[in-house]
């Protein structure tokens, strides 16, 4: 073989080994990215829901709050739309 194929030879072997050793780094990373968007994901929904119930027992405050203040009446009826 002569001296040209085997470097050519080498060339083409250390680009397919450093190509294939890309991949596999940057599909590493897209996967911790992926998993890091999974976790964010999780903390807003877990905000959200204490955000909610904030809102819900602030609410309840409220309503405890007007009714030991107004007398409140059920109609018996549902409200007419």
């Amino acid at each position: 073989m002569s001296s040209r194929a085997k470097i050519t030879l080498g060339a083409a072997i250390v680009l397919s080994t450093l190509t294939v050793w890309g991949v596999h780094v940057q599909q590493n990373q897209e996967r911790e990215a992926m998993f890091r968007g999974v976790l964010k994901d999780d903390e807003r929904r877990i905000a959200k829901m204490k955000q909610r119930q904030q809102e819900f027992d602030e609410s309840q405050r409220k309503r405890e709050l007007y009714e030991r203040v107004q007398a409140v009446q059920d109609s018996g009826k549902e409200p007419s739309t």
